[in-house]
Parts: structure tokens; C-alpha cells; sequence
């Protein structure tokens, strides 16, 4: 057997071809062997180079992982929302702006049932009359607010009643009376008492400075006066109509709405408006109502030609309305108070329908009779197929398409304009007074 030597390390090695060196002694020999500290030596820092290229790879990829799922949950994550223009929305009113209160109440004029809501955002009927929105959800949605509950539609917390509240009543009118031959309602007056009661709550909740700055910085919308032709003076009832002119009617009508809102010096009326903070309001006037297919039908016009008697009732009671706005906004320097003329916008509209997409201008969507305003809507069969080339949805109430234009021009006077001195716009957006 050989035995080859290595002197740096003394280890041996065996030799596999110990058939051919058979009969030899065995002789150390001295080979220069590569020494094995030095081989450890390089096989460490090769160890070590690329222990550190791992984990110096390892860091990258953690910072950009990390960063990768900070990018992506920041992506899923919801942006926040935009400040709302204003803290609250308060809506008074009849059927024009009703979102569900006399969905409680014992009375005919409900819409709590299909086709009312068809094109709702959830396709179920609210209470709203009309076939969608009415135009106070497209201003709620313009204000950054989401639709705000009707009074009667909530339980009266005050988390549910913070960003606005719906008090509007279909059938109501400026006169107490006025629509009680339907059934139960909510007059102005007795709208005005219930957001009374909703101020208390916020002053027992947030304090009274709070809730005065709450309800100051808000805006009131207000749609009254139709029910007090439709269901009081048109009807004669107790006479009136013997006992009033329309022109005496109309002022009567005017100065009573001033009442609420902010009485004159001669008036011992405490509750109201004004006294309550409300600063910012939007007062709307009555629309065509000569046009509507229940007046069509009732006196048999031809050719959908719009009752003009009746209609000048409208304007007039517009007039007087827009001139009892001007004197009270001059008078109280600290308010912002706007009068937007539906009849305006609403005329526009009739007159230029092929412009604006509508191509049935007298017939309403749903209903039955001539015109189909004889007999209200009550049921899906009474209905056409598509109420967006419709001006009107049912005898007296527009579709969704013509809210959707006329709150356009509350807001922007997008298409005309209609709102004086200033649209909600600038009241919310650009003005101070």
C-alpha cells in the first residue's frame, strides 16, 4: 500500500490500486496538497457572500411587498367622502316632496304601492309620487347628503334625524284645511310643530349653541300651495271662491306662507322659521297645474291646450310669492332666502319637450280616462312601459325626469333659469351676503 502524505494536513489517503503495488513497503511519499484551512477558508466566504446576496434579496423583496399590499389596500380601501355642502337638508311640503309620511297616516293619498317607485334606485314604491326621485333627492345628492328620512319614517333618534328630515305631506296645504276631504295630513303649521320637536331633541343631545349652528348652516326647502287650489279653492269649498277673487285668494295665500316663515311686526305669531335659526331657505312656487291631466280631462281640453284660468292662478300666486321673498331677504340682512319658480322651468320644459327628450306632453304615464287623469294611479296595468319620454307621471305629479330637470335648475339653472336672486348653488357654494 501506498501512503501518500500530505504535510500541511498528515491525512492519508488510501489508494485504490493496491492489486498493482502488492509486494512494495509502503513509503511515504510527500505530495503538495492544496491545504484544506484555506479550501474551509473560501468555501465560508462563499458561504457568507451569498448568504448575504439572500438576504439582501430577501430585503428588497419584503420593502417591495410591503409596499405592493400598502398600494393595493389602499386601492380597495373607500376613498373618503367629500364634506357635504351643507349639515343638514329640511324639506316642508305637500305631494311634491312627500318621501314616505303618509305612508302612516289614514289617507287616499298614498303612494306606498306600485308603480310607484318602479325607477326608484330600489325599485320598490317609498311613498314618493312619482315613478323615481323626487327633487329633493337629487338635491340631497347635490349637497352631498343621502336622502333624508320622512319624519314618520324613523324612530326619532337623533343619529337617524342629524343630516335632515323629510316633513313634506301629500295632501297638505297653507290653509289647515285645505286637502282634508282625502283624509288625514300634515299641515304646514303642523310641520313646522313637529321640526320644533325636532330641535329640542338636538339642543337635549348637542347643546343649544350647537344645534342653533346646526340648524343656521342648514337648508329648509319648502313646496306648498298646490293643495290649496287642487283641494280647497277649485272645489269651492265653503264658498270661497264667491268670497275671495283669485287675485284676494293668491295674497291671502302669500302673506299666510310669510307667517311661517317670519311674521311681520303686527303678527303675535311667535313660532315660526325664523325664530327657530332657520337661515338658508329655498321657496318654491307652484307649477302648471292647468297642464296637469286631471285639469285636461276635467275640462275637456282639446289638443292637450293647458287650462289658462287655472294657470293664471299659479302665476299669480308665483308673483306674489317671489315679491313676499324679496322683501324678506332685504329685510333680514342675516338670512339667504331664494324663490325658484317651477311654473317657469315646468313651461319651459313643455314647450321645448323635444329638446329635452319627452315626446308624450299631456297624457300621464299611469292613470285611467282622458288623458288618463280621470282616475288616479292605483295599479302596474294602468302604467306605460316607459315613463322617461313622459312630462307627466300620473294625474298631477311629473315623472323623474322632469325632477331630475327642474332640480337642475334649483341647483345650477342648468336648463333656465328659475331661481332668484341667486339658484342653491351660490347660496351653499359662493356668496356670502
Amino acid at each position: 500500500m501506498i501512503l501518500v502524505l500530505c504535510s500541511d494536513t498528515h491525512k492519508l489517503i488510501r489508494s485504490t490500486h493496491s492489486e498493482a503495488l502488492s509486494g512494495f513497503r509502503a513509503t511515504s511519499v510527500t505530495v503538495h496538497c492544496l491545504p484544506a484551512k484555506r479550501k474551509k477558508k473560501e468555501r465560508n466566504a462563499k458561504k457568507k457572500k451569498m448568504l448575504k446576496m439572500m438576504n439582501s434579496s430577501i430585503l428588497v423583496c419584503v420593502i417591495v411587498c410591503s409596499a405592493f399590499v400598502e398600494s393595493s389596500l389602499a386601492s380597495t380601501a373607500p376613498s373618503p367622502l367629500p364634506r357635504p355642502l351643507a349639515p343638514a337638508l329640511f324639506v316642508f311640503g305637500d305631494s311634491s316632496v312627500d318621501c314616505g309620511t303618509n305612508n302612516f297616516l289614514a289617507t287616499f293619498a298614498r303612494a306606498d304601492h306600485l308603480p310607484y317607485g318602479r325607477d326608484f334606485d330600489t325599485h320598490q314604491p317609498t311613498g314618493r309620487f312619482s315613478n323615481g326621485r323626487i327633487p329633493v333627492d337629487f338635491l340631497a345628492l347635490r349637497l352631498g347628503l343621502p336622502f333624508v328620512p320622512s319624519y314618520l319614517g324613523q324612530a326619532g333618534a337623533v343619529k337617524d334625524m342629524i343630516k335632515g328630515v323629510n316633513y313634506a305631506s301629500a295632501g297638505a296645504g297653507i290653509i289647515l284645511s285645505s286637502g282634508s276631504e282625502l283624509g288625514q295630513h300634515i299641515s304646514l303649521t303642523q310641520q313646522i310643530q313637529q321640526f320644533t320637536d325636532t330641535l329640542q331633541q338636538f339642543i337635549l343631545s348637542m347643546g343649544e349653541d350647537a344645534a342653533s349652528t346646526l340648524i343656521s348652516d342648514s337648508i329648509f326647502y319648502i313646496s306648498i300651495g298646490i293643495n290649496d287650489y287642487i283641494h280647497y279653492y277649485l272645489l269651492n269649498v265653503s264658498n270661497v271662491d264667491n268670497l275671495y277673487p283669485p287675485w284676494h285668494f293668491n295674497h291671502f295665500l302669500a302673506s299666510s306662507l310669510r307667517q311661517e316663515i317670519k311674521p311681520d311686526m303686527l303678527s303675535s305669531m311667535t313660532q315660526n322659521l325664523y325664530n327657530l335659526d332657520v337661515r338658508k331657505m329655498v321657496i318654491t312656487g307652484l307649477a302648471p297645474i292647468g297642464c296637469a291631466p286631471h285639469y285636461l280631462s276635467q275640462y275637456g281640453s282639446q289638443n292637450g291646450e293647458c287650462v289658462e284660468q287655472i294657470n293664471d292662478m299659479a302665476v299669480e300666486f308665483n308673483f306674489l310669492t317671489r315679491y313676499m321673498v324679496q322683501n324678506l331677504d332685504a329685510e333680514l340682512p342675516d338670512a339667504n332666502i331664494i324663490f325658484c319658480d317651477v311654473f317657469e322651468g315646468s313651461m319651459d320644459i313643455l314647450k321645448n319637450h323635444e329638446r329635452y327628450g319627452f315626446n308624450v306632453t299631456s297624457d300621464a304615464c299611469c292613470g285611467f280616462g282622458n288623458y288618463k287623469g280621470w282616475i288616479m294611479c292605483i295599479s302596474s296595468e294602468m302604467a306605460c312601459s316607459n315613463a322617461s319620454n313622459h312630462i307627466w307621471w300620473d294625474q298631477f305629479h311629473p315623472t323623474d325626469a322632469v325632477n331630475a330637470i327642474l332640480s337642475d335648475n334649483i341647483w345650477n339653472s342648468r336648463h333656465t333659469k328659475m331661481c332668484y336672486p341667486m339658484n342653491l348653488e351660490d347660496m351653499v357654494i359662493r356668496m356670502p351676503k
